[in-house]
């Protein structure tokens, strides 16, 4: 009898039902984008250029007597780096200066005869024919002092020209030539010398950037002399941000219809010479502060095959997916450009619980001011 008992008890609780309750909707953090002013940057790749560059040539024929600097050393301008022999130069010079003296003579004798002549012409004592003669004489005499002039001059360039002098402040590469060497009898480069500071950095914005920009200048009443007020900002590959500070220095007044390219330089300070000629580096122009911008973390976009897309709490708690365009980094924070509203809820942690379509249990938030202020990077 307890058998049975027992058996009947078994058997009622058999046909009692299981009922499932659903998990309740996971928590997920929320937050308003922030609504402040951003100023965009132009961003582009470009290569640093020396604002000076030169060969240094020998233009006069001779042998090189010294050289007066080590290879690889900053000089000012004026400094002597070379020294042809000077001597054969000299001696001309000497033999031009005498040519010049006698030719000088030569002027001041013709001269008194012409005025002698002149005077003897007046009192009727010699021919209107004497005065031509000694008139021409005085002319040819006056011609041969111009010619020993200008010999002269020649002279005293060619003599300047055995000192090879730096042309500006700069670094001197290594010497190509030695001690004793003749040089000059063709076209003979000594060495090269650099300028480092300031330096060029030289870079290309797209048509369409171009375009937006001369919309804006226009809108702000803006001149073309007025570009070169605006700072541009360097940066090599091995850097972090843009530490290097100058400002635009040139745009190219064409656009090349090959690439649809405009050339554009900018020219900063670089006394220490931290930067090179030929350097490749990341280039950031800032351009119009754009007020009323939306920002979200970063972290808090997502992408498919689509684009770029947030999750927002909708209507009900219900996560949708919101496709969105994206601008640059502030700080921790990303600019949403189009697709997103001041008063959406972005899910800004727990991505991974917010599946679109389902329910959610959406945790107010703010976006912290330190995110919101960071540097733009």
């Amino acid at each position: 009898m307890v058998c049975a008992a027992l058996i009947a008890l078994g058997l009622a609780g058999c046909n009692q039902e299981n009922s499932y309750v659903p998990p309740p909707p996971p928590k997920v953090d929320v937050a308003h984008p922030v609504k402040q002013n951003v100023t965009p940057y132009l961003e582009a790749t470009g290569n640093t250029a020396a604002v000076n560059e030169t060969a240094l040539v020998a233009r006069v024929q001779g042998f090189v007597e010294e050289i007066d600097y080590k290879d690889g050393d900053a000089v000012k301008a004026g400094t002597v780096l070379f020294v042809i022999e000077p001597e054969p130069y000299q001696l001309a010079l000497d033999q031009a200066n005498a040519a010049k003296a006698s030719a000088d003579a030569a002027v001041k004798l013709s001269q008194a005869e012409y005025e002698r002549q002149a005077a003897l012409v007046a009192k009727t004592f010699a021919t209107q024919q004497d005065l031509q003669k000694a008139e021409a004489q005085r002319e040819a005499d006056l011609a041969v002092q111009q010619q020993a002039a200008s010999n002269v001059k020649q002279a005293e360039l060619n003599l300047s020209y055995t000192k090879v002098k730096a042309p500006f402040d700069g670094v001197v590469t290594a010497r190509l030539v030695s001690v004793g060497e003749l040089v000059g009898a063709s076209t003979t480069t000594l060495a090269s010398i650099v300028e480092f500071d300031p330096i060029y950095v030289d870079f290309n914005i797209s048509e369409k950037d171009v375009l937006r920009i001369r919309g804006d200048m226009v809108k702000r009443g803006m001149t073309a002399q007025d570009l070169k007020k605006v700072p541009a900002e360097v940066g090599t590959q091995t850097e972090t941000g843009y530490p290097h500070a100058g400002t635009l220095d040139y745009v190219a007044p064409t656009i090349t219809a090959s690439t649809g390219m405009l050339a554009v330089r900018a020219v900063l300070p670089n006394a220490d010479r931290q930067l090179l000629p030929g350097y490749f580096v990341r280039v950031r122009v800032p351009l119009f502060e754009e007020p009323g911008m939306l920002l979200v973390p970063d972290r808090a976009i997502g992408s498919d095959q689509s684009g770029r897309y947030v999750l927002v709490a909708g209507k009900d708690d219900i996560v949708e997916q919101r496709k969105v365009e994206i601008g640059q980094l502030v700080g921790e924070l990303r600019v949403v450009t189009t697709g997103l509203q001041p008063e959406d809820r972005v899910v800004v942690t727990g991505l991974l619980s917010a599946i679109p379509g389902q329910k959610i249990e959406p945790q107010l938030m703010e976006i912290s001011a330190f995110a919101a202020n960071g540097a733009a990077q």
